[in-house]
């Protein structure tokens, strides 16, 4: 017996066996969910929901500096950035899966307003790559931008 199907049927079957999709419930799919609401929580302007995505011993290196370890210096680190751009404007570019670690892709636009501020405007992008615990929790995470990029921008030297 011969089954007929459409080619809008076909395309999806095609692009589930290419992804390994299974109908909006993989691993993947939460994890893009948490990457969202990971997104917000730097949007709320509230630290301590951005700390709240980490282990309680979790992990945040950007670009090779001293590491914020633990939920206190993790809202402390998201606090200054908070702080020096009240109008702060994340947004989750994609997120990508790694061998054992996801990586978070992100852009970050703000004014530098804050205490001590330029008064300049910064656009630039970075990711997360994102090491995962039991409880479904950042463990570790090594974050990546153009500081030099970023540099220029707060200077007005774009």
């Amino acid at each position: 017996m011969k089954t007929k199907f459409s080619s809008v049927t076909m395309i999806a079957i095609i692009l589930a066996m290419i992804t390994g999709c299974k109908s909006g419930n993989t691993e993947y799919d939460k994890m893009v969910q948490f990457g969202q609401k990971y997104t917000d929580a730097w949007n709320s302007k509230q630290p301590e929901t951005m700390a709240s995505f980490y282990a309680d011993d979790g992990m945040l290196t950007v670009n090779n500096g001293k590491p914020a370890v633990g939920r206190r210096q993790l809202a402390e680190t998201a606090q200054s950035y908070m702080e020096a751009f009240p109008d702060i404007e994340l947004t989750m570019d994609s997120l990508t899966v790694g061998n054992g670690t996801y990586r978070y892709y992100w852009t970050f636009k703000g004014t530098n307003t804050g205490p001590g501020g330029t008064g300049n405007k910064v656009d630039f992008s970075g990711f997360e790559e994102w090491t995962m615990n039991d409880q479904g929790l950042v463990q570790k995470s090594i974050g990546t931008y153009d500081a030099e990029y970023y540099q220029r921008q707060l200077e007005g030297n774009k």
